[in-house]
C-alpha cells in the first residue's frame, strides 16, 4: 500500500533516490530535511507500506503569496486589493523515481499535495497551490491537471482551492 508522509531522515534513504534532475535529487539528498527543521517548506514522501526506507516520490509545500494583478482577470474581481495567501510547490519540488516513471507517480503526488492543501485550508486560509515549473514540459504537466500561469510569470502557475 502506498503512504504519503511527512520526510522522517531516520526512515527513510534520501540517498538511494534518484528522479534523473540533479537539482531536485540532491535538494533531496542535502537540502530537504534542513528546510523542515527550519520551517523553510514541509517535504512529504511517497513510500510503498512494505519498504518505508525506499523513497517513491517527493514534493513539498510552504507558505507563500501572490499579487492579485498576476491572477486571471475574473479572479482578481473577486479578490481583495492585496496580496493573495497561498500555498506553494516550491521550486517545482515534486519528483518520482525513474524506476516509477509512467506508473502515474506524478498525478499521486500532486494529488496528495492537493489534498494536504484543502486539509490544511480548514485551518489556515489560502487562495491557490502556486507552483514554480522548471521547464515548459513541467509546465504541461500542471496544465493537464487545471492549473494557470500567472500573468508576470510563464513558468510559475496557480490552481485555485476555492469553491
Amino acid at each position: 500500500m502506498l503512504e504519503d508522509q511527512a520526510l522522517d531522515p531516520a526512515i527513510h534513504d534520501r540517498q538511494g533516490f534518484e528522479c534523473g534532475v540533479p537539482a531536485l535529487d540532491e535538494y533531496l539528498r542535502r537540502f530537504a530535511d534542513q528546510h523542515r527543521r527550519r520551517g523553510i517548506s514541509s517535504v512529504y514522501v511517497l513510500t510503498e507500506s512494505s519498504q518505508p526506507e525506499r523513497i517513491l516520490g517527493y514534493y513539498t509545500l510552504s507558505a507563500a503569496e501572490v499579487d492579485r494583478q498576476c491572477l486571471a482577470e475574473v479572479e482578481r474581481k473577486k479578490l481583495p486589493g492585496y496580496p493573495v495567501p497561498c500555498f506553494r510547490m516550491g521550486m517545482g519540488r515534486l519528483a518520482c523515481r525513474t524506476d516509477q516513471r509512467g506508473l502515474g507517480m506524478g498525478k499521486l503526488l500532486l494529488g496528495c499535495a492537493v489534498d494536504r492543501c484543502l486539509k490544511a485550508r480548514q485551518q489556515v486560509a489560502a487562495y491557490a497551490l502556486v507552483v514554480d515549473a522548471k521547464d515548459d514540459v513541467a509546465k504541461a504537466f500542471y496544465v493537464h491537471f487545471g492549473f494557470k500561469t500567472l500573468q508576470d510569470a510563464p513558468l510559475t502557475l496557480y490552481l485555485p482551492l476555492g469553491r
